[in-house]
């Protein structure tokens, strides 16, 4: 089953339980999803479904820190929370110790160690098992 198709089941059972934030969060990201497909004119895959997940976290996490500063803990709970539904659509993140290893392996195998190699590679080896800013950090680091 796809992500978009599970989704919209898991939607399905969040009107069923009565579940109003699991619901308008997930109506909220399936109509994002079904935006990009319209914009591209093309049923997105999986990865590319990830990757669009992936953003919306982001913008939450934005406005979290937005709200913080604002001192509106009430939002910034509800935008924790939507992220959480929102991170059970992905794989499992890497630990840190997890990427720093293939991190490593990556450096390892590349002729020439510049950032924009490692990232290439990163992003092809670990995908959207860590987010662009921790995997950039960390390479940073192991770089010098």
């Amino acid at each position: 089953m796809s992500i978009l198709a599970q989704i919209r089941e898991d939607t399905k059972q969040a009107m069923r339980d009565h579940d109003n934030l699991t619901r308008d969060t997930l109506r909220n990201i399936a109509g994002a999803i079904r935006q990009i497909e319209i914009d591209e004119r093309k049923e997105l895959s999986d990865a590319e479904t990830e990757k669009a997940l992936q953003k919306q976290i982001k913008l939450r996490l934005d406005a979290i820190e937005q709200y913080k500063v604002g001192k509106r803990d009430d939002l910034v709970e509800k935008e924790s929370g939507e992220v959480a539904i929102i991170e059970r659509y992905l794989p499992k993140q890497l630990s840190d110790d997890e990427l720093e290893t293939t991190l490593k392996a990556i450096v390892a195998s590349l002729e020439t160690k510049t950032i924009g190699g490692v990232m290439a590679k990163a992003k092809e080896v670990i995908g959207s098992r860590a987010d662009g800013k921790r995997i950039s950090a960390k390479a940073k680091e192991l770089l010098g």
